[in-house]
């Protein structure tokens, strides 16, 4: 991995901590040396957060937007992006503000 991607990396985990921590009113903090323990980038109980930094990842955003572009009958409806390689689990993918409506509750717990 390049020092670019390492910094653009760092970068990205310090933003969500800053982001989460004025959610929760609690300080987030980074995990240091998760990149050679080969682990998340941030605990934040019972959550444990990876966190991705890139230029782009692929159709995500597109899914997302297709999910979110039919209205339901209820307001407080979530986009969800569910998806699966082969061979892989589940994984979810939401915006990060309906996350943190659904962490607040399990987090202040």
């Amino acid at each position: 991995m390049s020092k670019l991607s390492r910094t653009k990396g760092a970068g990205g985990e310090r933003e969500l901590c800053a982001l989460l921590s004025d959610a929760f009113g609690q300080v987030v903090k980074r995990k240091l040396g998760q990149a050679r323990d080969s682990g998340h980038d941030i605990d934040l109980p019972p959550f444990r957060i990876e966190v991705k930094r890139r230029k782009r990842i692929a159709n995500l955003y597109q899914w997302v937007d297709q999910a979110d572009s039919q209205p339901g009958p209820e307001l407080s409806e979530m986009p969800v992006v569910a998806l699966r390689a082969d061979g892989k689990p589940w994984l979810v993918v939401m915006y990060m503000d309906d996350w943190i409506k659904l962490a607040r509750e399990e987090i202040s717990n």
